[in-house]
């Protein structure tokens, strides 16, 4: 593991792709399919969490078993896959990869066959070490081991990392591999509660950057 040179991590959805309001039409078509109420974005940005059928369930008043949620996830997916050619990235997205001067890698919880064609799709490959999805079926569940793979694969020691996402589940991975998180507000999760993580909080990508620059930069001697 080399714990030398600074690495940056991406999120995918909700952080480098704007996709909040297709996410809230797929979502509410689940609920709509077990004849549940819809959510507003700004409701979505409050209650959204993982593992996503702890979400579900909340939102539906009833339990929500592997079973069912495999169900779901299958209604969300194929509605999310229909709507992804409305999605464009985040506005600053291009200038805030070009602003990391270090390498950066893309780990995103869509499946990785979609992923990767993706991000090629928008030009962004070749910007990237590494890009890893989801390698399962079935999605929903949290990312910190996808990222203690995603890291050992490109031999970067954890400490050395910063990783730019919209959710608290982004930040808890990265305290799991000893990195460092800055959480962007532009996309799923609402900025107060992203507020009260405790985490650095930006509101724009090249914002989330320089933040992330200053983890990097060595500490001054006084």
């Amino acid at each position: 593991m080399t714990p030398a040179s600074p690495h940056l991590v991406w999120d995918w959805n909700g952080t480098l792709l704007n996709d909040l309001s297709l996410v809230v039409a797929c979502t509410n078509a689940v609920f709509a399919s077990e004849g549940g109420p819809s959510v507003t974005p700004d409701e979505h940005r409050v209650r959204f969490r993982r593992p996503i059928a702890d979400y579900y369930a909340e939102v539906l008043g009833r339990a929500v078993d592997d079973d069912a949620f495999g169900r779901l996830d299958k209604i969300f997916h194929d509605a999310y896959r229909v709507g992804l050619t409305t999605c464009e990235l985040a506005h600053d997205a291009v200038d805030a990869m070009a602003a990391w001067s270090g390498s950066q890698s893309l780990l995103s919880m869509w499946f990785h066959d979609e992923l990767v064609p993706t991000v090629e799709t928008y030009g962004l490959s070749a910007r990237f070490a590494r890009v890893d999805g989801l390698r399962a079926q079935v999605g929903g569940d949290r990312k910190a081991e996808s990222l203690a793979r995603h890291l050992d694969a490109l031999g970067v020691d954890g400490r050395s990392v910063v990783l730019i996402g919209d959710s608290l589940d982004d930040a808890d991975a990265a305290l799991s591999v000893g990195a460092r998180a800055v959480l962007y507000t532009g996309g799923f999760t609402d900025r107060s509660r992203l507020l009260a993580s405790g985490h650095p909080v930006a509101d724009t990508l090249t914002e989330a950057v320089t933040l992330a620059t200053t983890f990097a930069d060595p500490p001054r001697r006084s």
